[in-house]
């Protein structure tokens, strides 16, 4: 479970990405064909944006600051469990 999860995982976010950052929640054009050539364009502008940042699909993200309640953890001295994700590669 733990293995098919972190797989959806990494699309959930590219799905996030789609629909809060580059306005996929509403289509601009009227008609499935054109929306369907609105979703192909955006795809590839996002993956010309990816490959110009240097980020191939091959390489790790880099690493995530830490959360306000990470930071929390820390400052009081409390121990945090590694993520699951993590525990498994």
């Amino acid at each position: 479970w733990r293995q098919r999860y972190a797989v959806r995982s990494g699309i959930e976010g590219t799905v996030c990405e789609f629909a809060n950052g580059h306005g996929m929640r509403q289509c601009r054009y009227r008609g499935q064909t054109k929306a369907h050539v609105q979703h192909v364009l955006t795809a590839i502008a996002v993956n010309i944006e990816r490959l110009s940042a240097g980020q191939l699909p091959d390489e790790p993200s880099p690493s995530r600051p830490p959360t306000a309640f990470q930071n929390h953890l820390d400052h009081k001295g409390i121990p945090r469990s590694r993520s699951w994700r993590a525990l498994n590669s």
